[in-house]
């Protein structure tokens, strides 16, 4: 059920601890919200001189109150942080809001500060948010601890930012939306993103969740959390650069940045994850109003060519298409625009609408009957007529009144169907976009935006979900070619024979135990192909002894494997590899392997371990999936044996957390089974 946060979003009563008159202290913000509310619960303002404060009378310390305090808002300088906690838990106090800073941010003293205040409030069976926060809202309970009013809605935001809560305020208001509830994070000492993401997906004022993040901490957790949250959540983070692949020892490292570990994650979590607060809002205006759509084939309707090109372009580039239209629609299409109207998609009316907006009303009603249309994207002047009376062809009232009428016409269509419509307008202020949005059509000025938010109300293949971790195996201790492949081997991979060897007599006992061509590789190297530690497709004993001369004069290395040559003939290398990300644990890649993985980087990612199913969806996203069915003649390979080798490896990688980075590359798979041909790790 995850932690008991009543106290902190409904408690029986607050006191603000350094409430002030002056209103350039945090106190004085705090208090001028917090007494808004003073007919829910009692609120006591707290200011160590006492007196008054926004002339009530304050007390000077919380003891002094003389009853009980459910949740205190700390607001004091951090000297006397600790002591203004340890008296509000002394008061009875079960949550804390934390606003004073000074702790974890500022370095390893304040991390030990914030750390020994954080036992101490869950010894005494409280929960605290922050510090280092800007407070929490929450408007079904009228608790008012922020700075700033937040309009009512149906979307909680947990933040790590206050301005960006203040920008999203702005955004929201074309749209109606509105919060249930704002928490500004901190340094979550206590009270984490996690807790409170399940807190809000129980809240049944709460509709959507929205998150900025810019620190997970246990960013694994996150994604469990948001699996099971049973509501829309949609992310906002920062900081989703490359930067992590610079230090990687492995292909798999090398591969795997920050972005493609979020991405993954969100997706396996079923989290809308977006790049700016703007894509934020349209993507929440989109869940709250749109239908769910069946399907990603969209109907463009316009009335003005330029615009009908831009927005097919943009629902294409949304990862939607643009269908054409079937007969039995364009025919319909026919009978109620001119002739001059373009029935292909996307439709144009052509000046039509400038002499009757009804047509609009028509067309969006033919539209939304075809079998072959999932959604409808309205695109250009409408709004115009009725915004300035005539608009662009004239036509003064009557036009103006036409196109409201349109707008009810338009609304009642939609309102008869079960598929989205989403309206991009140059006025999407006017009388009769207000029509539209009033009835749940979404509204947007940006053609881009229209787009993405008809790709969000896409009801795509179900989230995958998140596997939880396998309990920890022993330790791997020694992380050598041969130590690493035997475990794996007794995981379950097949390899082809192979010996380690160290000298000229070893080598000579390792050909004669197993049949050629024979692989010669140096080991101790990390790349061994770069290196030139790999021999391919020697014959026998002669030349196997002469590559191994060849080799340790020029590499002198402590050991060699002579190992048994695959038949490479109708193979398809693969990489499969994880790679152990501090916040979101172990990140399996997928993709075309062997010495070109770098190259090509046609490579999928996802939260390991991974099933076979789950290998099966990742191994047919490729952009190379066609090879594995056979192509100019080649017989198709065992996938189905490729995803049982890729749920082996990621169990075992999994399964030791002291494994920095794991790969098996090439994962050789042909026509009758996979086969591990090279592997490596790097320890943590």
């Amino acid at each position: 059920m995850g932690r008991d946060l009543s106290a902190l979003f409904d408690p029986v009563s607050v006191a603000v601890v350094g409430a002030s008159d002056d209103p350039a202290k945090y106190g004085h913000a705090i208090a001028a919200q917090a007494v808004r509310a003073n007919g829910r619960r009692p609120v006591h303002l707290v200011n160590r001189r006492g007196g008054t404060v926004l002339g009530r009378t304050a007390a000077p310390s919380l003891s002094a109150i003389g009853e009980p305090v459910d949740l205190a808002v700390v607001c004091v300088p951090a000297a006397g942080f600790e002591a203004a906690v340890e008296e509000a838990l002394e008061c009875g106090a079960r949550a804390i809001v934390a606003i004073t800073a000074g702790f974890a941010e500022t370095g390893a003293a304040g991390r030990a500060r914030q750390q020994a205040v954080a036992e101490r409030v869950r010894a005494a069976g409280a929960v605290m948010v922050g510090p280092n926060c800007l407070g929490i809202a929450d408007n079904t309970t009228d608790l008012f601890l922020a700075s700033d009013t937040f309009t009512p809605g149906g979307v909680a935001l947990l933040s790590q930012s206050g301005n960006l809560a203040l920008e999203l305020q702005l955004r929201f208001a074309p749209h109606g939306l509105g919060f249930s509830r704002f928490v500004s994070l901190g340094n979550q000492a206590d009270v984490t993103l996690v807790d409170l993401l399940a807190d809000c997906a129980r809240h049944e004022d709460t509709r959507a969740i929205a998150v900025y993040a810019e620190d997970f901490a246990d960013g694994r957790a996150f994604a469990e959390a948001a699996a099971v949250a049973g509501k829309p959540v949609v992310l906002l983070t920062a900081g989703r650069g490359d930067a992590s692949a610079r230090s990687a020892q492995s292909h798999t490292g090398a591969l795997t940045t920050s972005a493609d570990v979020v991405t993954a994650a969100c997706r396996d979590a079923g989290v809308e994850l977006v790049a700016t607060p703007r894509e934020l809002t349209v993507v929440l205006a989109a869940s709250a109003k749109a239908r769910r759509g069946a399907g990603r084939r969209v109907a463009v309707l316009t009335d003005g060519g330029g615009h009908g090109v831009i927005a097919a372009d943009a629902v294409e580039a949304a990862g939607l298409s643009v269908p054409e239209i079937g007969a039995p629609a364009r025919e319909r299409l026919r009978e109620v625009l001119w002739e001059q109207s373009a029935v292909d998609n996307p439709v144009d009316l052509a000046g039509m609408g400038e002499q009757d907006p009804g047509s609009y009303a028509a067309a969006v009603e033919a539209l939304l009957a075809a079998e072959e249309v999932d959604a409808v994207l309205m695109t250009g002047y409408f709004g115009g007529y009725a915004a300035s009376e005539g608009g662009l062809g004239g036509g003064g009232r009557a036009l103006a009144d036409g196109e409201r009428e349109a707008a009810r016409l338009i609304a009642a269509r939609h309102g008869a169907t079960a598929k989205p419509l989403v309206v991009q307008s140059m006025y999407p202020s006017s009388p009769s976009c207000r029509t539209l949005a009033a009835a749940g059509i979404p509204v947007f000025d940006a053609t881009e935006d229209a787009a993405r938010a008809l790709a969000a109300t896409v009801a795509g293949p179900p989230a995958p979900g998140v596997v939880p971790l396998p309990l920890p195996a022993a330790p791997i201790k020694e992380s050598g070619y041969t130590r690493i492949r035997a475990a794996l081997e007794a995981a379950g991979l097949a390899f082809p024979a192979a010996r380690e060897v160290h000298d000229e007599s070893e080598l000579l006992a390792a050909v004669a135990s197993f049949p050629g061509p024979y692989v010669l590789k140096a080991l101790h190297l990390l790349h061994k192909s770069d290196a030139g530690g790999v021999a391919l497709g020697l014959a026998g004993t002669d030349e196997v002894l002469a590559a191994f001369r060849e080799m340790h004069a020029r590499l002198g290395a402590p050991a060699y494997s002579v190992e048994a040559m695959a038949d490479l003939s109708d193979g398809i290398e693969l990489i499969v590899g994880v790679n152990r990300d501090p916040r979101f644990g172990p990140v399996a890649m997928v993709g075309l392997g062997g010495v070109l993985a770098e190259s090509l980087r046609d490579v999928a990612f996802t939260l390991a371990p991974v099933t076979a199913g789950r290998a099966l969806d990742l191994l047919r996203a490729l952009r190379t999936a066609a090879l594995l069915d056979g192509v100019r003649g080649r017989p198709p390979v065992d996938v189905a044996a490729a995803a049982a080798a890729i749920e082996t490896i990621t169990a075992f990688a999994a399964a030791h957390p002291e494994i920095a980075e794991l790969e098996v590359n090439p994962l050789l798979v042909g026509p009758r089974g996979a086969l591990a041909l090279d592997s490596r790790a790097v320890l943590a």
